[in-house]
């Protein structure tokens, strides 16, 4: 860019300015004083934070060196639970944390920053030397190589990025401390562009707004600084902008718009972790929250929702990843059991006339067995269109509805008698759900990629809504209603589905291969829960966040989840394995495992009113199982129609029912 001479502009401006009009004059200097009258009535920046969990790393990690990527974290290289360097390449995003390549070489006390779509990672140490590599690394794939060398190799440094420079502050060499800061860029040398007041190592280090920010660290005294400066790139030194509460070094730092942040760390001494949160706004600088438990040498970057930290030490080497959101703690509406209303022999007046029967749709056969649950037998057998998949109870618990996918019609059955009626034209039916006030069926059109609501009483269409992901299938409320958790079986997808504004709001991607099933919530309503047949287990999906938090497995072909009639456990069908895992919503722990005597296929079905029998149909076996929930033992395997799927279970407890076979609340 061209640079005008300084003073020939301003005699421009000056010659310009002798020829107003006075009038014209003094309202442009009542409006500028009237502008800085209005900046300066600015109500300060909110700056205190909150904390959530928000998963694990595949391992303990401290003294990482990360950055951010896709609205998440990727770290590099780090020392493991064992002090010892790490070579791995791992991203950490809210569809959960995995290795993703390896570097060169192990090293520790890195830095890294993001330029583009690619993060650089500069020097660092590998327990025998320091280094002075600048590598280039593509979280997408795990890539890295070497790409430029700093003036001097060192470690302990930190770094930061703004305006497609890297910028990197301190460090050590193995023989001398570093008072640098130096600049480099894709296709140019490293070099230096300031100094510091003094050496240091271990600073916390964030781009807030259009300046460097520099925080504390260690110094070449053996005492930690409090001191927090300023570098403005284009400067030749940095500026004091104050002190931090107290002298922090090993800390992490990370910024939400012009305002940094400095969390954790310790002091001098190793062993003292801080739980410390510290704003610094322009030269204010003062305390933002707390963190869960003291911790140090972490990792911090800034992402959509707020600030991802990962690793770190307190009192050993952790694996947590733990999201800071602006605006201090929200207060949440404790949410004890979404399922209170299920418990053993709740029965609404609704259902009190219906008969014990358990309902299949055999998707082979294109019929609907019906089993006397008292003498499991089957006592009936009718057709429907071509295809059901499932039987849905209503919203108000009155009739069942058979979901004929291939068959473009929904069967309703008369559940005082067991007789099927007249069907309902409706388009593509895979399955079928109830907005929670009852104004709304949802019927899922996995073909055609819609949701579409529905009249939950005559089903016309209100409203379809376009799916951006493959296979939409199965879903569950949040404690409030307010939004959905929907799976996508063949992108390996879930989305967040805004049930008032009926829209998708969200996309959360799980790892390559996925094929995500049913979807139930847990009792407090924190934790969605996911059956993935080719994952072979349950994904646990932070339900405020949401962000996958672990994955579980269970066995091959997790398919169906049902909670028990008390709430303490979630029973999951592996349709591949022929077993049933048993999972404590308290420990989030497989507690007991069912093995279905000679082998089978369990798939779908649902507790009986009395919590003591679950029913699940075998889906490549023409069978239907009843298993005693007390023991796991199997009480009978009846005979059915060809490929017997959603089957329903009813009457069953509770108020209303959210639909599919039988989510009730």
């Amino acid at each position: 860019m061209r640079r005008w001479p300084l003073a020939p502009m301003l005699a421009l401006v000056l010659a310009g300015c002798g020829g107003a009009h006075p009038r014209l004059m003094t309202e442009t200097r009542h409006a500028t004083i009237r502008h800085e009258q209005l900046v300066a009535r600015r109500p300060p920046v909110p700056v205190q934070l909150s904390s959530t969990a928000a998963g694990s790393l595949p391992a303990p990690v401290q003294d990482a060196a990360a950055a951010p990527w896709h609205s998440g974290i990727v770290l590099v290289g780090g020392l493991t639970a064992a002090d010892v360097s790490t070579d791995q390449i791992v991203v950490a995003t809210r569809a959960g944390a995995r290795i993703v390549g390896h570097l060169p070489g192990a090293f520790h006390d890195s830095a890294l920053v993001g330029l583009g779509k690619l993060v650089y990672a500069f020097g660092g140490g590998n327990g025998v030397a320091q280094l002075d590599q600048i590598l280039r690394i593509d979280p997408g794939t795990g890539a890295a190589e070497r790409v430029g060398s700093l003036p001097a190799p060192s470690s302990d440094q930190a770094a930061a990025a703004l305006h497609g420079t890297a910028y990197v502050v301190g460090g050590y060499t193995g023989s001398h401390w570093l008072d640098t800061i130096v600049a480099w860029r894709p296709g140019h040398a490293a070099h230096v562009v300031a100094h510091l007041p003094h050496t240091l190592r271990y600073a916390a280090v964030t781009t807030a707004g259009n300046r460097i920010v520099i925080a504390g660290g260690s110094l070449e005294s053996g005492s930690a600084s409090s001191a927090v400066y300023g570098y403005t790139p284009g400067a030749s030194r940095v500026v004091l902008l104050g002190q931090l509460p107290a002298p922090t070094t090993h800390a992490a730092a990370a910024a939400v718009g012009d305002v940094a942040y400095v969390i954790g760390g310790r002091g001098a001494a190793v062993g003292t972790p801080t739980d410390r949160i510290v704003a610094i706004v322009g030269r204010r600088i003062r305390r933002a929250g707390v963190l869960p438990v003291p911790r140090s040498d972490l990792a911090a970057v800034s992402t959509r929702t707020g600030l991802l930290l990962a690793g770190g030490r307190a009192g050993s080497t952790v694996s947590d990843l733990t999201l800071l959101r602006p605006g201090g703690a929200r207060r949440i509406a404790r949410v004890t059991n979404v399922y209170a209303a299920d418990r053993a022999g709740n029965l609404s007046p609704a259902v009190r006339g219906a008969r014990p029967y358990v309902y299949v749709p055999n998707s082979d056969s294109n019929t609907v067995d019906v089993i006397d649950q008292r003498t499991f037998k089957v006592v009936r057998r009718f057709a429907v269109g071509g295809l059901p998949q499932h039987v849905v109870p209503a919203w108000n618990l009155r009739r069942l509805y058979v979901t004929n996918d291939l068959g473009n019609s929904l069967t309703p059955i008369n559940p005082d008698t067991g007789a099927p009626g007249k069907p309902v034209a409706v388009a593509d039916p895979y399955n079928m759900y109830f907005t929670p006030d009852g104004r709304y069926a949802i019927v899922v059109a996995e073909r055609l990629h819609r949701l579409d609501f529905r009249d939950a009483h005559t089903f016309a269409l209100h409203k379809s809504v376009s799916v951006p992901c493959s296979g939409v299938d199965h879903m569950d409320f949040s404690a409030d209603g307010t939004f959905a958790v929907v799976s996508c079986e063949f992108s390996g997808q879930l989305l967040k589905v805004d049930i008032p504004h009926e829209r998708v709001a969200d996309v959360l991607t799980l790892r390559a291969g996925a094929a995500p099933q049913d979807v139930k919530l847990s009792p407090d309503g924190s934790v969605f829960y996911v059956a993935d047949m080719n994952a072979n287990g349950v994904w646990l999906v932070d339900a405020r966040q949401f962000r996958v938090l672990r994955f579980m497995p269970t066995g091959r072909g997790a398919h169906g989840l049902y909670p028990s009639r008390d709430a303490k456990y979630l029973y999951v069908t592996n349709r591949m394995a022929g077993s049933i895992s048993v999972i404590s919503f308290a420990s989030r722990k497989i507690v007991r495992t069912w093995h279905i005597p000679g082998g089978g296929s369990p798939d779908m079905g649902n507790v009986d009113a009395s919590g003591k029998v679950l029913w699940l149909s075998g889906r490549y076996n023409g069978v239907v199982y009843a298993i005693s929930t007390a023991t796991g033992k199997l009480l009978a395997r009846i005979p059915v129609g060809a490929g017997p799927h959603g089957l329903c279970v009813w009457p069953q407890p509770g108020r209303y029912s959210l639909g599919h076979t039988g989510i009730l609340r």
